[in-house]
């Protein structure tokens, strides 16, 4: 029996061919800004992770906005402003000079990103079918992934560390995203069940989201993990380079290897845990990951932390391909965009990880690494009973619906 093939609504692929070229423009200028401050613009360090740090904390903050304004205005209108907003502020890079005009930009960026992000997963979730929406939603994600892959290739060949010439760049990639999308909205029809539904209020949508302990619970199982996940990419950079000579030389190895296994394996892993619940697989995820974490203080070896890495990037992948997914499933009707946007309060673990990594590699330093490691897997770890929890909370829901839907089909 031939498979059936994957169809996919053409707006659906104008947001995954936009998200590609999205984040290939975003990563061949936002990863060097931190370096252009220092070396071009002097700035000290402080205020130059103050800036960088802008865009996290206000993403934070707005990504529940975001998706609830979605569900509000409706797709089109928030996708279409947000997009051409987002333009706008990476031209605005290319002539600031200032030192507040980078913070507040840096800042703009992470709210349009919280806004449109948010929508672009609520807007796949509605024009596509059920079955395919783990296929689809890993298609986006593998865009992505693509698009980091190269991004940083093209940063390095424009001069992205001593020049904001790649921020005009991005600014126009990211006004011909917009322009694709008019072009898509006005010649295909989207007739979802969402954008037809009565409209919720700010405040309905926060106590809906807020009484959710299915999501809530999701949520902080998530932050944890992310918290663990985040430590690829600020502190083991600093513990490699402390503790080896070719440490970042090394680390940057490390780089390229995830980059290309999460290529890799992606498709395998989403076919073999599509057969199980979406926490399993998140819950899985965060093991590999906690276990990697805590390896990386037993060798130098760099073959083996070769191998480590290879089964940190496995559970990442199998934590991030079933978490939009794992979304779509327990959000409530009208409210997709809102949970999209809620979930953005994951980001949490970008901000605790890196804190924690830091405050600990300064106090146990390089030589008792394994204390600093051992702290960094409890705290990553300590995530899987809240998403134990989730999962065995919606198993008895989904049994209680059979249940129902049974007792209905027998009167």
């Amino acid at each position: 029996m031939k498979e059936k093939r994957l169809q996919i609504h053409p707006l659906g692929w104008n947001i995954i061919l936009g998200t590609l070229f999205g984040r290939m423009s975003t990563s061949m200028s936002i990863p060097f800004l931190a370096i252009y401050l220092t070396q071009v613009k002097h700035l000290s360090p402080a205020v130059t992770g103050m800036i960088i740090a802008a865009s996290s904390l206000v993403g934070i903050v707005s990504s529940f906005y975001g998706g609830f304004l979605s569900d509000f205005l409706g797709r089109k209108t928030v996708l279409l402003i947000s997009i051409f907003s987002w333009s706008l502020v990476f031209v605005g890079f290319f002539f600031a000079d200032k030192v507040i005009a980078f913070f507040v930009l840096n800042a703009l960026n992470g709210l349009c990103q919280s806004i449109f992000e948010p929508s672009s997963k609520a807007l796949l979730s509605d024009i596509s079918k059920e079955e395919n929406r783990l296929q689809i939603f890993n298609l986006r994600y593998t865009a992505i992934n693509m698009g980091v892959v190269f991004g940083p290739i093209l940063g390095l060949k424009l001069g992205s560390a001593e020049s904001t010439f790649p921020f005009l760049i991005a600014g126009f990639i990211y006004f011909i995203y917009g322009m694709s999308l008019i072009y898509s909205f006005s010649h295909y029809t989207i007739d979802t069940k969402d954008e037809k539904e009565e409209k919720i209020k700010l405040s309905t949508a926060f106590h809906v989201t807020r009484k959710d302990t299915v999501f809530l619970a999701v949520l902080l199982g998530i932050i944890l993990s992310i918290s663990g996940y985040s430590q690829f990419s600020s502190t083991l950079p600093q513990y490699f380079a402390e503790q080896m000579k070719n440490g970042v030389k090394l680390f940057s190895l490390f780089l390229s290897l995830n980059a290309i296994v999460v290529i890799i394996v992606q498709y395998p892993i989403v076919k073999v845990m599509n057969k199980f619940h979406p926490l399993n697989s998140i819950i899985l995820g965060n093991i590999f990951i906690s276990l990697s974490l805590l390896s990386f203080s037993f060798t130098s070896n760099p073959l083996i932390l070769s191998i480590i890495v290879i089964f940190f990037t496995i559970g990442e992948v199998m934590m991030f391909t079933m978490t939009d997914l794992l979304v779509d499933h327990i959000a409530k009707p009208g409210l997709k965009g809102t949970y999209f946007g809620a979930i953005g309060f994951n980001r949490l673990g970008n901000v605790i990880g890196p804190w924690l990594g830091g405050l600990l590699l300064e106090s146990f330093g390089v030589h008792h690494s394994f204390y600093m490691f051992l702290i960094i897997f409890i705290t990553t770890i300590s995530g899987i009973p809240a998403l134990m929890f989730s999962r065995n909370k919606l198993k008895k829901m989904s049994a209680l619906k059979k249940t129902v839907s049974a007792n209905k089909l027998t009167i």
